[in-house]
């Protein structure tokens, strides 16, 4: 065997991104620092939240390595195989916006692609002032 000849099969720069089946690899980020930093909302719970709710073949706690979800100080990122519904993390994070009962002060925005934030509602003062 000439050891020269291994060391050209591996291209310089080129990973191997093709995983078990060439199954797509979806990213979603759920940016949550605007309640985050006013402390209302504690960005492990709702990362368990997922981790306990997302459903993969229609079972919760079958994340196994299909669909990963961890935490980046307030943001979630969420990483799953295809298919998988970018609305349902927008679902998933509206239920447990309302089990906290922020459903009222929060809504959850996507400013890119693949990303939601939670944003406050804009509540004008011209609205206060009529009560």
């Amino acid at each position: 065997g000439d050891p020269g000849f291994e060391k050209m099969v591996q291209v310089p720069g080129k990973k191997k991104v093709v995983q078990k089946g060439k199954k797509a690899q979806l990213k979603f980020t759920l940016d949550c620092s605007h309640p985050v930093d006013d402390n209302i909302l504690d960005v492990a719970k709702l990362e368990k939240f997922f981790t306990d709710r997302i459903k993969v073949n229609n079972k919760t706690g079958n994340l196994g390595d299909k669909v990963n979800v961890s935490r980046d100080k307030s943001k979630i990122t969420i990483q799953a195989e295809a298919p998988f519904s970018k609305r349902y993390i927008k679902y998933l994070t509206k239920k447990y916006l309302k089990q906290q009962q922020l459903r009222d002060f929060l809504r959850v925005v996507a400013p890119k692609k693949d990303v939601y934030e939670l944003r406050y509602f804009n509540i004008s003062a011209d609205e206060q002032d009529e009560e």
